[in-house]
């Protein structure tokens, strides 16, 4: 039951953030407004590199499994609305995930290139940082493989190793203080299904409030931590009902 509640942590995307400007507009349709979209453009881009290096946090332990795919799914529904032809963005962006999920041999380049990018801008440092360290977690443990690539990125980022343990800490402790519910009516009541209804409802009432609450990494800017931790914890809460009316209906 305790790997099946942690499902719920990504990202449980999608994300942990610091404190940022009043006014942090870096991604917003407005910025990207003319912007010429292309899987070249895309890739050089602060968003399409940071993509590939999810990819690859993602496929770190060997698979992508359904919370991840979900959470990272959402992803490129809140990125390729802030550019032109969002579908077009969205299309390229999952091409660029797909490619950069099995290959390790770029990692340090891609890491370093975003690492230059972002090298003025603490909270974007942040922000990227935080949700890969989320990501990591996503199946209840980090496992060494994932611990390796996220050292290289954040050695590749420059980032303070203290910022780092204390992202990485945090969030530890809070997953191991996710309670198990023990009550499966209050999960139907929290996805707002019957018990009678099939898993095709259920998946669907699930999906949308995966949706409804995911922490959202554009919304999210300028936003404090305890944003983030809200929209984990309410993302946490619903996979854990979720995960147990599929066993309670097999």
């Amino acid at each position: 039951m305790g790997n099946i509640i942690l499902l719920a942590v990504l990202g449980g995307f999608f994300y942990w953030i610091f404190k940022s400007y009043s006014k942090y507009t870096a991604y917003s349709q407005e910025a990207f407004k003319n912007f010429a979209v292309s899987k070249e453009s895309l890739q050089k881009s602060d968003l399409g590199l940071f993509v590939a290096l999810v990819a690859k946090v993602a496929k770190a332990d060997g698979r992508v499994d359904a919370l991840e795919a979900e959470l990272v799914g959402i992803m490129f529904d809140d990125i390729s609305a802030i550019f032109p032809e969002p579908q077009k963005t969205k299309d390229i962006l999952k091409e660029i995930f797909n490619e950069q999920k099995d290959r390790f041999d770029n990692l340090e380049e891609i890491a370093q290139t975003l690492g230059n990018a972002i090298k003025r801008d603490r909270a974007k440092q942040h922000q990227f940082m935080g949700f890969l360290i989320q990501l990591s977690f996503v199946d209840g443990e980090v496992s060494k493989s994932e611990e390796e690539i996220l050292a290289t990125i954040a050695e590749a980022f420059k980032f303070d190793p203290n910022a780092y343990h204390a992202i990485f800490d945090q969030f530890e402790k809070m997953v191991h203080n996710i309670k198990p519910k023990t009550n499966v009516s209050d999960a139907y009541k929290l996805l707002g299904v019957n018990e009678s209804d099939d898993m095709d409802t259920i998946k669907k009432a699930y999906r949308k409030l995966v949706r409804e609450y995911h922490p959202d990494i554009i919304k999210s800017q300028g936003k404090d931590d305890a944003y983030m931790q809200e929209a984990t914890a309410k993302t946490q809460e619903i996979n854990q009902a979720y995960e147990m009316i599929k066993a309670h209906k097999k």
